[in-house]
């Protein structure tokens, strides 16, 4: 479990514990670095540098640990350019919504602190990570808490909530989780490029928004979400045949359900044969020991 990190999330980690060392040693740095959304006109580098600032040294920890595990699983089947990719955008357009969400806030109660609180940290990206694992694994089931994959964005959104009630510093963390997990799926779901079939996105329907919810409540989520796809694909059909998404009549460029049915059997694959490996690199460490004893007698 400890091996096999990619060097580009090797590298991301290096990133996410300097940044957390530099605003610990400088703590001015700060108001540079991280989002604060009345300084942002003139500081707007700090929509991109933010998602990589950890104020806390659990927020580096689980930053860190997060990208490191979750980039072995992703990385492998995305490709290096397109996982940098997807860190990059949904880290930019979650720092933007956050944004938008603080001066919303700040106009609708007059309080200030909405405006200079600096709020930074990965957990928008490390919840889009939770979606792209949801769309490549759904159906894989976790070993202690006996639930499925395709669960861990609800989940993780459900229990940021509940915790919301009981602690005042609520909005310098769920926002972020809420855009970033909102950010991943459009991201995957109608703008991720695949270079074997040059389309777009994941049509399937068991990566459609209403995934997110319990089954009872899929009805009432599916005509709401109709609304928000017309608005990303136009005036687009979903069409019985293989093509996916039409518009017009013709198909729309990046939507094939074969093919996103292809890539979650690559990514299982890939998941049993990563776990398949480190189990057999486990048993030869541990014979390794028994058979320097024998070689001694």
């Amino acid at each position: 479990m400890l091996s096999g990190f990619t060097k580009l999330c090797k590298g991301l980690a290096v990133i996410l514990i300097g940044g957390h060392v530099v605003v610990q040693l400088l703590p001015t740095s700060v108001t540079y670095l991280a989002l604060i959304p009345a300084r942002t006109i003139p500081f707007g580098w700090n929509l991109i540098t933010a998602g990589y600032i950890e104020q806390s040294v659990h927020g580096v920890v689980v930053s860190t640990l997060g990208l490191l595990f979750m980039g072995k699983l992703l990385e492998p089947i995305w490709g290096s350019k397109e996982f940098l990719k997807f860190i990059f955008i949904v880290n930019f357009l979650t720092s933007v919504c956050v944004f938008i969400t603080a001066i919303a806030l700040y106009y609708l109660t007059m309080q200030e602190k909405y405006l200079y609180m600096p709020l930074s940290g990965f957990h928008g990206v490390l919840a889009g990570f939770l979606v792209g694992i949801k769309q490549i694994v759904p159906d894989q089931e976790l070993y202690l808490l006996k639930i499925k994959v395709k669960w861990l964005p609800s989940l993780m959104l459900l229990l940021s909530i509940a915790i919301s009630f009981f602690t005042p510093e609520s909005a310098t963390y769920l926002p972020t989780l809420i855009f970033g997990t909102y950010i991943g799926w459009i991201y995957l779901r109608y703008l991720q490029r695949k270079p074997e079939s040059k389309l777009r996105g994941d049509p399937s329907e068991d990566f459609a928004f209403s995934t997110f919810f319990p089954e009872f409540l899929r009805p009432i989520i599916d005509p709401i979400a109709s609304i928000f796809h017309r608005m990303l694909c136009g005036k687009s059909e979903v069409s019985s045949n293989p093509q996916g998404y039409t518009l017009g009549g013709a198909p729309l460029l990046g939507s094939d359900p074969i093919e996103a049915s292809r890539r979650r059997e690559r990514g299982a694959r890939a998941l049993e044969e990563r776990l398949a490996a480190e189990k057999l690199a486990a048993g030869r460490d541990s014979e390794e020991p028994h058979i320097d004893g024998n070689d001694r007698v």
